[in-house]
């Protein structure tokens, strides 16, 4: 360790060379020098993909994708067949942007079951269109079943400067969306941002319930200002393609708001959710302060999967 904690250029280097290894571009590499005369490559970069939390499904078909191009063009060197690699997984990595439209009544439900760091990713969108100038924002917490869910999202309120519209526990969601977006519409045009529950344990209680918040949040929302948007935890691979899969049959979610992601070297499941269900990625949050969300780069994504 260099003076005063900090580490030295050399230390810096081997920590760097140390992630790399670990990374799934080291594992891809490591693979080719074992396998490339062997010709397991192509069989091996499958579990290094599925390893990476791309679905199974899709890894088997990237790879066979990538096989059949590299075999048709004749590519053997390592590089070059990463560099297809990298080509086919941005493919199907899906990115949109997301901003409220100026001069209406705009209204996102939020999406994602408990745990996933949702009620922090709305307080999150707040401040971040809060600091790009939106002056009237709502915060609707029709989260009312979860503990201390109003609470917590009254706390985020208080603490960016942002109203917060609640009813009491158990109350019905729907109502409080209705009231939130009436709140904002005295006002003046603006963004509500509704916290939803998220209770996978009973699907058809749930899907009864979004598509109720759903039907209220279209009917408040001016004509094409409603958006549905999905949290997922970026460290839980598959089984966030699987909560997407639910969200999707349930309202059509528009697009996608990876949280966690500076906890995880992995964070495939954005190539699988953008493959087999075609969601974009709008947001990532990197952190648990309230400027740690920034929009989604899938070049720079792609990049950070493959360690390049």
């Amino acid at each position: 360790m260099g003076l005063f904690g900090k580490k030295n250029k050399k230390e810096e280097s081997a920590v760097k060379t140390e992630q790399n290894t670990k990374s799934i571009g080291g594992k891809i590499k490591r693979n080719y020098l074992k396998n490339k005369n062997s010709g397991e490559f192509y069989e091996s970069l499958v579990d290094i993909l599925v390893e990476g939390d791309i679905g199974a499904k899709t890894a088997y078909e990237i790879v066979d994708e990538l096989e059949e191009i590299c075999r048709k063009e004749k590519i053997t060197e390592e590089d070059l067949i990463i560099q297809e690699l990298r080509k086919i997984l941005l493919s199907n990595v899906k990115s949109i942007s997301l901003e409220p439209e100026a001069g209406k009544q705009n209204v996102w439900m939020v999406l994602g079951v408990n745990g996933v760091g949702k009620t922090t990713s709305v307080a999150k969108l707040a401040n971040y269109f809060k600091t790009k100038g939106e002056e009237n924002l709502v915060l609707a917490s029709a989260d009312t079943f979860r503990a201390a869910a109003i609470e917590q999202l009254a706390m985020h309120g208080d603490r960016i400067g942002v109203r917060v519209v609640s009813h009491q526990h158990g109350s019905d969601p729907s109502a409080v969306v209705y009231d939130a977006a009436d709140a904002l519409k005295a006002k003046g045009p603006g963004l509500v941002l509704a916290d939803t529950a998220g209770r996978l344990h009973n699907k058809e209680n749930l899907v009864r319930e979004l598509q109720k918040i759903d039907k209220t949040c279209a009917l408040k929302a001016d004509e094409g200002c409603y958006k549905k948007i999905i949290v997922i935890d970026s460290t839980t691979g598959q089984n966030a393609l699987r909560q997407a899969e639910v969200f999707n049959e349930a309202v059509n979610v528009d697009a996608l708001i990876m949280s966690k992601y500076d906890s995880t070297a992995k964070g495939g499941v954005a190539v699988s959710i953008g493959r087999e269900l075609n969601i974009p990625v709008a947001f990532i949050c990197t952190g648990e302060q309230y400027p740690d969300i920034s929009l989604f780069d899938p070049e720079k994504y792609i990049d950070e999967f493959l360690g390049l």
